[in-house]
């Protein structure tokens, strides 16, 4: 079978290839009624562009770079699915890679991609990126670039990140509502974005009940597998009843350290994390967590990114966009009598 083209398609309905390539790519310069008409028919055909010639014409690979911190962590994975079903639904492939939590390594990572003539870029944050001039250099060349997760008020242009203000707020409050009164917050490096923004949630959930904020019940940790037990030795000096835990491997790492120590939990100590691990409820005791839409903020992000590198300004959101998170309240934080 001789395969279909744009040409095949507009002398068959009578109009342009101009206008049969526009409405295949879904411009919003054809009339609604058109798209149909061409959308029907290139399916009926079992149209499939041809993407090198797609790539010569248009001047583009159709190639998304995309830099995460770490691969491995349930949360970018399951962002990273989010963005190759809107990527590849339109026409796009996907190259990932992760700076390790490094800002040297973002930089060169973010090289390599813009080496592989990358569309645009998606970026999360390392933990050690406080300077985006980089970033800012490329946009200045007109590269498409969206930051998703780990964001930063410095760089212009479309973010989407999850309600982190709101969960921590939630999770903190009801570790309150089960009686708790020293709540200690293990959390990422200060200077991340979601850091502050949990910091904030933290705080604002204390201050509506009436508890003082007490910087001593606050740790920063690093990214080493053994970061964590030291912290949580230290923490417990401060006489907590209740760890709300910014991350998922700092939710596991306090886990397994507090049952080290044979620390009951939740009757001697509650605990909620900020978690994206699907065994949660699997844990013994299972843990309460806010869940945050990573898939779909990966989805919302990779739109965001293919409509700024196709021109359709008209659909992007220039501000931040934010995703509610949700509360799972488990065994590891119930309310304890008496």
């Amino acid at each position: 079978m001789d395969t279909i083209t744009i040409k095949d398609i507009a002398r068959a309905l009578n109009l342009s290839t101009s206008t049969v390539s526009r409405a295949l790519r879904d411009s919003h310069e054809i009339k609604p009624e058109t798209k149909r008409l061409v959308t029907e028919y290139a399916e009926r055909l079992d149209y499939r562009p041809n993407p090198i010639a797609l790539s010569l014409k248009e001047n583009r690979s159709r190639v998304i770079g995309v830099i995460v911190p770490q691969i491995a962590n349930n949360f970018f994975s399951q962002a990273i699915n989010g963005i190759e079903a809107v990527a590849y639904s339109r026409g796009y492939h996907v190259i990932i890679f992760q700076s390790h939590e490094s800002y040297e390594r973002e930089q060169l990572t973010i090289n390599q991609a813009v080496a592989r003539k990358a569309d645009g870029l998606l970026i999360s944050l390392s933990s050690n990126t406080s300077d985006v001039a980089y970033l800012k250099s490329l946009q200045d060349k007109k590269l498409p670039i969206v930051l998703f997760d780990r964001v930063s008020k410095d760089l212009d242009g479309p973010c989407v990140t999850a309600d982190n203000f709101g969960g921590a707020f939630a999770a903190t409050e009801q570790l309150i509502q089960a009686g708790r009164r020293r709540i200690a917050h293990l959390t990422l490096p200060s200077y991340i974005s979601i850091t502050q923004e949990r910091l904030s949630g933290y705080r604002s959930a204390l201050e509506k009940h009436g508890i003082a904020y007490d910087e001593s019940l606050v740790r920063y940790a690093g990214f080493g597998q053994d970061a964590v037990e030291p912290i949580i030795d230290d923490l417990l000096e401060q006489s907590p009843d209740a760890f709300f835990v910014a991350s998922d491997r700092l939710a596991i790492g306090c886990l397994s350290a507090l049952r080290k120590l044979g620390i009951a939990i939740p009757q001697s100590i509650a605990l909620i994390g900020f978690t994206n691990i699907t065994v949660a409820d699997l844990l013994a005791p299972s843990m309460s967590t806010v869940v945050q839409p990573a898939s779909e903020m990966g989805q919302i992000a990779a739109e965001q990114l293919i409509n700024l590198i196709e021109g359709k300004q008209h659909l992007v959101k220039a501000e931040t966009i934010i995703l509610p998170t949700r509360m799972i309240v488990r065994e590891s934080s119930a309310h304890q009598p008496g």
